[in-house]
C-alpha cells in the first residue's frame, strides 16, 4: 500500500519519504546540510565523500546551469565585480563555485537566529494586510506553541488587544486563517485535525485517499487511537483498503509542524549558498560549491549486491534507495534555491546596484507566482540562506519588503522608506533635528505620503532616538 501511495501521487506534492526528505534539505541553512550529510555518511555504507574530480562529474551531470560557461571564461569577459578569491575554474556548467568566504568578517558570517514566531512575524508583514490586521496577527502569532498551535481562545486573543484595538472573535478568525496559509504549513492550528486539514488543502485533488482523509481528520481522527483501521472502516462502513489507504495518507502529515521552524544556536556561522555577481551589466548567480552534492555512491558496495546474499542485498538495495533519495533531494534543493534567487536578482537588480534605498516592495506570492511554485516552497528556499554579492553576505529575507503607495501610482519598500528616513537624519542639522511630522513632510515632497506615526514606528525599527534627544552640540 505504501508503495502503490508513493507512485501514484502526482510529483510534487507526494508526501512520501522522498518528498519529505527534499522539503527538510530545503529549508535547511548551509551548516544544517552539513551536519546532515555527514551523518548520512556515517550511517549509510552506500555513501561517500566525493573527491574533486567526482564533485566536477556529478556537477556536470546533473545541472543546467547556463551561467557557468560564461563564469568560466574569468575577468576577460570584462566582468563588473566577481569576488577576487573565487576559483572561476571551478564554475563549470554546474553553475557553482568553490568559495569558502574566509576572508568576510566573522561577525559578518554569525547566523541571525530565527524562531517559528520570527518565521511567521515576517510572512505577516509582507501580507496584504491593514495594520490593525496585523497587530492581531502578531498577538496570535505570539500565543503559539512550540509546537505551532494556537491553544490560548479566541476570547482570550481579543482580551490582549485591549485596550488599543477591539476586535470580536470573527475578525480575529479571519486573520487566523490567514496566518494558517504561512509557512510551515498547519501553524497556528488549534487542534490536531484543523492542523491535519490544512495540510491536506493544499495536496492535488488527484491524490489517493484525500477525500476520505479530509473526512477522517474533521470527524472521527480522535477515535482512530482506540479503534485502530479495522474499527474505523466498520465504523464509516468503508472497505478497509480505502481507510488504509486514507490513514497513510494522513500519517505522512507532519503534526508539530512548529518544529520545522527550529532556532539556530548563537555561534552558528554563516555560509554563503549562492554567489552573485555583475558580468557585463547583468546580474548572474550560481551555488557555491558546498551548496551541490559532496557525495557520491559508493560503486565497490553498489557491486556488491549483486554477489552477496539475499538478506544482505535486500539490506544494501534498501540503503542504495535512500542514497539515492539523498542525492535526488540534494539536487532538487540546489536547482529551487538557485531558480528562487535568478528570481529575486532578476526583480531587485536596483537594491543590488544603489542599496536598500533601491529596494522595490517584494512578496513571496509574486516569487512563487512567477516560478510556478508554492509560496511555502519559497519560504522554505530562502530561510536561513544567504548569497554573496558586492554589498556584502546578506540573508536572502533581505530582498522582501512590503511596500507603501505612492503619490506617482507605484510603491515604495518599506525598507527603502527607512533607508531615506535613515539619510535625512544623517544629514540633519545637529542643533535643530527633524522632528516625526518633518520627516513625514520631506518625504511626502519626495512623492511618499508616510503619516508621521509611521515615520516614528519606522524610526524606532531603526533604533533611532526621537528628534528631542538627538540634539547635539555640532
Amino acid at each position: 500500500m505504501k508503495t502503490r501511495l508513493q507512485t501514484s501521487l502526482g510529483q510534487q506534492l507526494v508526501l512520501t519519504p522522498q518528498l519529505q526528505q527534499a522539503i527538510k534539505l530545503l529549508q535547511m541553512s548551509s551548516t544544517e546540510l552539513e551536519l546532515e550529510i555527514a551523518q548520512a555518511v556515517e550511517s549509510n555504507p552506500l555513501l561517500d565523500w566525493a573527491d574533486s574530480s567526482d564533485s566536477s562529474s556529478a556537477a556536470n551531470e546533473t545541472s543546467d546551469n547556463p551561467d557557468g560557461d560564461a563564469a568560466a571564461e574569468r575577468a576577460d569577459n570584462g566582468d563588473d565585480w566577481a569576488p577576487a578569491e573565487l576559483d572561476w575554474s571551478a564554475a563549470g556548467s554546474g553553475g557553482s563555485f568553490d568559495d569558502d568566504d574566509d576572508n568576510g568578517s566573522a561577525a559578518e558570517r554569525v547566523a541571525e537566529t530565527e524562531t517559528l514566531a520570527d518565521h511567521l512575524l515576517w510572512q505577516l508583514h509582507l501580507s496584504h494586510l491593514s495594520a490593525r490586521d496585523r497587530s492581531i496577527g502578531a498577538a496570535l502569532i505570539d500565543a503559539l506553541d512550540d509546537d505551532g498551535y494556537l491553544r490560548e481562545p479566541l476570547a482570550g486573543i481579543a482580551e490582549t488587544l485591549l485596550p488599543a484595538i477591539h476586535a470580536d472573535q470573527d475578525e480575529i478568525l479571519a486573520v487566523l486563517h490567514r496566518i494558517q496559509r504561512f509557512d510551515p504549513v498547519g501553524a497556528a492550528a488549534r487542534t490536531l485535525g484543523e492542523c491535519l486539514q490544512l495540510q491536506l488543502e493544499v495536496l492535488d485533488d488527484t491524490t489517493p485517499g484525500l477525500a476520505l482523509a479530509r473526512q477522517i481528520a474533521a470527524g472521527p481522527l480522535e477515535r482512530l487511537p482506540r479503534s485502530g483501521v479495522a474499527g474505523l472502516a466498520h465504523e464509516l462502513k468503508l472497505p478497509l483498503a480505502e481507510v488504509e489507504t486514507a490513514v497513510t495518507l494522513l500519517r505522512s502529515l507532519d503534526p508539530r509542524p512548529g518544529t520545522q521552524i527550529a532556532p539556530l544556536s548563537q555561534d552558528t556561522y554563516v555560509v554563503p549558498d549562492v554567489v552573485v555577481w555583475r558580468q557585463n551589466g547583468v546580474w548572474r548567480a550560481a551555488l557555491a560549491a558546498h551548496a551541490g552534492p559532496r557525495v557520491v555512491i559508493h560503486r565497490g558496495y553498489e557491486q556488491l549486491i549483486r554477489r552477496c546474499g539475499e538478506a544482505d542485498a535486500g539490506y544494501l538495495r534498501a540503503q542504495l534507495q535512500e542514497a539515492r533519495w539523498l542525492l535526488k533531494g540534494l539536487q532538487q534543493r540546489g536547482e529551487t534555491l538557485l531558480r528562487v534567487v535568478r528570481s529575486l536578482i532578476l526583480q531587485q537588480a536596483g537594491f543590488l546596484e544603489f542599496g536598500e534605498q533601491a529596494l522595490r516592495p517584494l512578496t513571496l506570492r509574486e516569487i512563487a507566482a512567477e516560478l510556478g511554485l508554492h509560496e511555502s516552497t519559497v519560504s522554505r528556499a530562502i530561510a536561513r540562506k544567504h548569497v554573496r554579492t558586492p554589498r556584502g553576505t546578506l540573508p536572502l529575507r533581505a530582498f522582501f519588503a512590503s511596500g507603501i503607495d505612492t503619490e506617482g501610482g507605484g510603491e515604495a519598500s518599506s525598507t527603502a522608506i527607512q533607508a531615506m528616513i535613515r539619510r535625512l537624519i544623517d544629514d540633519e542639522n545637529p542643533r535643530k533635528p527633524l522632528s516625526d511630522a518633518k520627516l513625514a513632510d520631506l518625504l511626502k515632497s519626495s512623492g511618499i505620503p508616510v503619516a508621521r506615526r509611521t515615520v516614528a514606528k519606522y524610526r524606532e525599527a531603526m533604533n533611532i532616538s526621537a528628534s528631542h534627544e538627538r540634539v547635539r552640540i555640532a
